[in-house]
């Protein structure tokens, strides 16, 4: 007697179709799994077995069994091949209808009363399946727990139905009953998780010209670090700059959610992701836990997590220096490969780097002299903690300083995030409509803002005039930049001139990126 089902795994976001092969002998009892299973897949016989017995289902287990987990050169983690292994074991005892069975991609992890427990990755395999019904496949869908029913039904036109129990799954597929069918209204789960953030830019007295440069960072996506004593609204700031970033589009939705999905982090009433992540990581975090990793196949780390989003790295000089340097490649690449000897995954890490940290080991400058700043000894060697090629791939540097009283006392606020979120999405459409002809001719290299913009189409896109071609090299000149700073400082006067409206970048939108440079000269003089 044999059979043959589908279910699926990942590996890293992405999916690949496995068929589940039973074949019943009826010989001395044993039960054999081949296929490259893991322990967790291994075990699953005991709570099949228990789960069959526990729901009433007449499985005689007391033959030979052989179930085979195919293609047999990808190695099968989890649990959640214990729902199809038990529907092939019973429709290779003619128990179900098989035919049925081989329509559907069926997952679930079974409780050894029958129950069904929800698994990762579900909207990552849904995906799968709407390509496979494009080659003509005959799947029509995905049998899911319940928990994530509604995940994999974000896909459209897949036939999706919640499953609680195996007896529940095994009327299903002997028409005896059914459930319904789950839909997801996705315009609804936007407008339910629309933007209502408690937090606000307004909150946070003074400070108007790094308000000004968090819209900047934010309207263009770039990377912007933090200096200022303890207590100045560094970190009130940051956790601020998801309010004026622009909503997630459906896409990018989908890409942060099958990331989420496959981390297990997705929470159960949270279909799908519609507010851009936001990840502040201790300065204690492992390299492994920030870039990803993990035994057998690896897991996403924050800055996969904080893809489309916001990571924000506070006091950033206690990071460990080896894990600071991994951030390099993934900044400038927008991807992350971790590599293993069996396997290799590549997650999306497009995500906006935000810092903070203070100017001294002691939070203030070594002097009480308010006339002190960054060329101070103390506040150089702490500075030089921060690498120069990293310092480079930060395009706006902000100093923060302390609020004078006055701006404490006063009863007005500044702008709410609402309003500067605004002129933020506006220039990002500017933006979108610049790089339309390019994303047409490159599809697999989209740019959607300046912050992705690469060194050649730095020189598409950003022209100068003449006048301003002489104070980029005085700028160079006094404050020793790098090549790829000179490109930094080009998108960040792309970006300016996008949210004042001007086709052209003017010599006063290169002054304004200039000034957020200024700190580059302090990490030179540490660092010489």
């Amino acid at each position: 007697m044999f059979s043959r089902c589908y279910s699926a795994t990942t590996q890293g976001i992405d999916a690949y179709l496995i068929e589940i092969e039973s074949h019943i002998e009826n010989m001395s009892p044993n039960f054999i799994m081949v296929g490259l299973p893991d322990s967790a897949v291994k075990e699953s016989k005991e709570r099949v077995f228990a789960s069959m017995k526990n729901s009433g289902i007449g499985f005689d287990p007391s033959r030979r069994i052989t179930v085979n987990l195919a293609p047999a050169d990808i190695r099968k983690e989890g649990s959640a091949f214990d729902l199809p292994i038990a529907l092939g074991l019973l429709a290779a005892s003619n128990m179900i209808d098989e035919e049925k069975l081989r329509q559907y991609v069926v997952l679930g992890e079974l409780a050894l009363d029958g129950a069904v427990r929800p698994v990762h990755g579900s909207l990552n395999i849904g995906l799968l399946v709407r390509e496979l019904q494009k080659s003509q496949s005959t799947i029509k869908g995905l049998l899911l727990p319940k928990e994530n029913a509604q995940e994999g039904a974000l896909v459209e036109s897949l036939e999706v139905y919640p499953i609680s129990h195996l007896k529940e799954a095994v009327d299903f597929l002997n028409n005896i009953s059914s459930p319904e069918r789950v839909k997801v209204d996705v315009h609804k789960l936007f407008a339910d998780q629309a933007l209502n953030h408690i937090l606000d830019l307004a909150d946070v007295k003074g400070q108007e010209t790094v308000k000004r440069a968090l819209e900047v960072a934010a309207a263009g996506g770039h990377n912007l670090i933090m200096i200022g004593a303890p207590g100045c609204g560094k970190s009130m700031l940051a956790k601020r700059i998801p309010t004026i970033l622009p909503p997630l589009t459906f896409d990018e939705a989908l890409e942060t959610t099958k990331i989420h999905s496959v981390a297990g982090t997705l929470p159960a009433d949270v279909p799908l992701i519609t507010t851009r992540p936001f990840r502040s990581p201790h300065h204690t975090i492992s390299y492994a836990a920030l870039v990803g990793g993990g035994i057998g196949n690896p897991r996403p780390g924050e800055i996969a997590l904080a893809h489309h989003g916001v990571l924000f790295l506070d006091e950033l000089p206690e990071f460990s220096r080896n894990v600071l340097e991994v951030l390099r490649q993934p900044l400038e690449d927008g991807t992350v490969t971790i590599s293993r000897s069996k396997m290799s995954v590549e997650y999306p890490t497009n995500f906006m780097l935000v810092c903070a940290m203070n100017p001294t080991p002691s939070g203030d400058f070594s002097s009480n002299d308010p006339s002190r700043t960054f060329s101070d000894p103390v506040s150089q060697r702490y500075l030089a903690k921060i690498s120069g090629p990293l310092l480079d791939r930060i395009d706006l540097h902000i100093e923060v300083p302390k609020v004078k009283l006055e701006e404490l006392e006063q009863k007005t606020t500044g702008q709410r995030s609402s309003v500067i979120r605004e002129r933020v999405i506006t220039a990002r459409k500017r933006q979108i409509a610049r790089y339309v002809a390019h994303n047409e001719k490159y599809p697999k290299h989209k740019i959607y803002k300046n912050a992705d913009l690469s060194s050649k189409m730095v020189q598409e896109f950003c022209h100068i005039s003449d006048e301003g071609k002489e104070l980029m090299k005085k700028a160079m000149t006094r404050m020793g930049l790098s090549a790829r700073a000179y490109d930094r400082i080009l998108k960040v006067s792309r970006t300016i001139a996008d949210l004042a409206g001007s086709e052209h970048i003017t010599p006063a939108h290169l002054s304004e990126a200039i000034q957020y440079r200024t700190l580059d000269r302090q990490f030179m003089q540490s660092l010489s």
